[in-house]
């Protein structure tokens, strides 16, 4: 027998090593025969065949919407959200039979309240879309319909889609906006290239000034189709991202709460020629804007629900889709003492102590002109001519800026001899005056766009009596006179001294409600100029006002510009609309009797003709409390008689709301409301008449 060998450790060892070695090669070359046999089959039996599919084999993307983003109001209530609607659809990358289509017809129909014929049409309509809806909106009945009888409708399934809803109908629907179609003036523009002709776009408001922010981006499904039409298979998607969320400075209550006041103000009148009118109320300290008010009123759901055609006479013969507080402008009346008397005190033509004898009436030149209502105040100070609103104190405040000197009740005043003649002085010194006049206002902000972020924001003009125009107001161009005068030390116009006085009183200058509330709140910051916004934060897809989440942008605030005066100059301004609300003389006194704080205010009251009959523009503009200021509001209805009879009612009642809301302790506690909505605001008439318009 032969002996057996003995194998060290280390040799035993390196002997299993050899063996798994030599497996694991003949692993390798068993598995790349393997392949090889493999791809020799695919190439050469099957080759024709899988050429034959990837030619006839198509991939198609059907398209999945985002979710819009919601819009909220300071307080976090939902103001526009995109309300989750179930659509019942046909997706044709299936090739059905007529008598399969015709099936389907007759089977759903009955379900969808319509014919089978038209719900054929509907089918083999809009040939160019893979996918067509059959229905939306639709019931849960009618969804368990679909699903339940599934195998008798190929191709038919049930989607989830977005219907843009506003919760609390024409609540600052002008404000809001709505949203719509893509047009085909859209498309054509850079910032929609890559948008979907489903997609709805904003058209108007907020909806179109933050458009990029709230619309999101499409997803997609990607299905694979033969040459046949049919579908051979799923290869993925890619979900859409929503858009994000914006929360607003407007507050929702105060919003509520000042369209009614402004519709039971409107309704008080009797043989009322309100046929537009506006309201705004600023924050002093930000520039959010807190409410804005434009009448008539209109609901943005008529634009995404299909209800248009019900209000399209009243949307047609209203004017209800102009923003009235940014869209529409007219005259601001005395609202522009304060600054014009700014402008004089600035200028050394006016001193504290200045007196003027207001006997009720003046001559320029051969015109005489009026004191109000035929009122004659006697020996008037510049804080008393605020108080009071005496329209010859500002004749000659006006007309001292212009250098048109010695008007009074028997005289009709002079240039200044050095100018020779009437036409030089008119190109020199009667420029120069006005120029000074109308820039003091635009330091203000009034007569430009204030830069409020909403679309197709209008801005006022300045005007001059024109002698080869029957002394018609005629445009001034303020910004060439300006530099004209710069550059040659004269601009030739053919103005009159008139127009010096009517400016100073506010008849040769047209503003938007919203230059009004920015001029009133520069006042209120004794000359620091904010900028007008809306937004507020704007915040991420998945997070709200309401879960605690930080926002991704907030709005900062914006200094355009500074009006400086010395603190006595600012005093004096003060003073003088303070004396508006407080003194028994002032023209808002009755509007503000009782108030629990303190405001300063001027009235205005232009004269102004409505389908060519003359009525009033009644005007206000205020800021509370007087020493703290919190809030400023303008209030501008054409046809509302007086603006202390009108639109400082508005005003008063507007500062009350928002005071009790945020519950001020000046206020009554029996008085103090909440944030919320009010209650009663869908059963109100400024919610109800526009609902019921036709």
């Amino acid at each position: 027998m032969k002996k057996k060998e003995q194998l060290s450790d280390e040799e035993k060892r390196l002997r299993k090593r050899v063996f798994r070695t030599n497996v694991v090669y003949g692993m390798v070359f068993l598995s790349f025969t393997s392949l090889i046999l493999r791809a020799s089959y695919i190439q050469i039996v099957k080759g024709k065949t899988y050429r034959q599919q990837e030619l006839t084999t198509q991939f198609t993307k059907i398209p999945v919407l985002p979710q819009r983003g919601w819009i909220y109001d300071a307080n976090g209530q939902v103001l526009a959200w995109d309300k989750p609607t179930m659509n019942i659809v046909m997706n044709r990358y299936t090739t059905l039979s007529k008598a399969q289509y015709l099936q389907v017809a007759n089977t759903l129909a009955p379900v969808l309240n319509t014919t089978p014929k038209k719900l054929y049409a509907t089918m083999q309509g809009s040939p160019g879309q893979i996918q067509v809806v059959l229905a939306s909106g639709v019931t849960d009945k009618q969804v368990a319909f679909v699903v339940e009888h599934q195998s008798q409708l190929p191709s038919v399934q049930v989607v989830q889609d977005y219907i843009r809803e506003y919760p609390n109908g024409d609540l600052a629907g002008q404000v809001l906006g709505y949203v719509g179609a893509l047009t085909a003036e859209q498309a054509k523009q850079p910032q929609f290239k890559n948008y979907l002709y489903s997609q709805q776009v904003g058209q108007t408001g907020i909806e179109a000034e933050y458009e990029q922010e709230l619309q999101g981006k499409p997803g997609y499904d990607l299905v694979t189709i033969n040459s046949a039409g049919n579908a051979v298979g799923s290869v993925g998607s890619v979900p859409p991202v929503d858009g994000d969320n914006i929360q607003l400075t407007l507050d929702g209550h105060e919003q509520a709460e000042a369209q009614m006041i402004m519709q039971k103000q409107i309704e008080s009148l009797q043989n009322t020629s309100v046929e537009n009118a506006a309201a705004v109320m600023l924050n002093v300290k930000t520039g959010g804007v807190i409410a804005m008010v434009s009448y008539p009123y209109l609901d943005p759901n008529w634009f995404t629900n299909g209800t248009i055609g019900q209000h399209a006479n009243y949307l047609s013969t209203s004017g209800a889709q102009l923003n009235n507080v940014i869209n529409t402008f007219n005259y601001p009346g005395s609202t522009v003492k304060p600054a014009n008397m700014l402008t004089a005190l600035k200028a050394g033509v006016v001193t504290p102590n200045t007196l003027i004898e207001d006997d009720g009436y003046i001559y320029i030149g051969t015109s005489r002109k009026n004191e109000d209502e035929g009122f004659v105040f006697g020996a008037v100070n510049p804080i008393e001519a605020i108080v009071v609103s005496s329209d010859v104190f500002f004749y000659q405040v006006g007309l001292w800026l212009g250098k048109w000197f010695g008007s009074s009740t028997s005289s009709g005043g002079y240039f200044p001899s050095s100018d020779k003649t009437f036409q030089n002085y008119l190109d020199t010194d009667f420029a120069k005056g006005i120029n000074q006049l109308f820039q003091g206002e635009v330091d203000f902000g009034l007569g430009q766009k204030t830069g409020i972020d909403l679309p197709y924001e209008s801005s006022g003009s300045f005007y001059i009596e024109d002698s080869r125009e029957q002394n018609a107001q005629v445009p001034y161009d303020l910004k060439a006179s300006e530099e004209s005068i710069k550059k040659t030390g004269r601009y030739v116009n053919y103005g009159s001294p008139a127009s010096l006085a009517d400016a100073a009183i506010g008849q040769s200058q047209m503003f938007t409600p919203m230059e009004l509330g920015q001029y009133v709140m520069t006042l209120a910051d004794q000359g620091k100029r904010l900028q007008p916004h809306l937004l507020e934060r704007v915040y991420s897809a998945n997070t709200t006002p309401n879960t605690g989440g930080r926002p991704i942008k907030t709005a900062k605030t914006v200094v355009q510009s500074t009006v400086h005066a010395t603190a006595a100059q600012w005093s004096l301004i003060k003073q003088g609309m303070y004396g508006v609300t407080s003194n028994p003389s002032g023209t808002a006194y009755s509007a503000f009797a009782g108030a629990h704080y303190q405001a300063a205010g001027k009235t205005g009251t232009a004269q102004i003709y409505i389908h060519g009959k003359p009525t009033d523009n009644s005007v206000f503009i205020c800021y509370a409390p007087l020493n703290n200021p919190i809030v400023a509001v303008a209030v501008m209805a054409p046809g509302g008689g007086y603006g202390a009879q009108f639109s400082a009612v508005i005003a008063r009642q507007m500062i009350d709301a928002y005071f009790n809301e945020h519950h001020e302790p000046f206020m009554p506690k029996s008085g103090w409301t909440s944030t919320a909505i009010p209650s009663d605001w869908k059963t109100s008439s400024a919610y109800q008449i526009p609902e019921h318009s036709k």
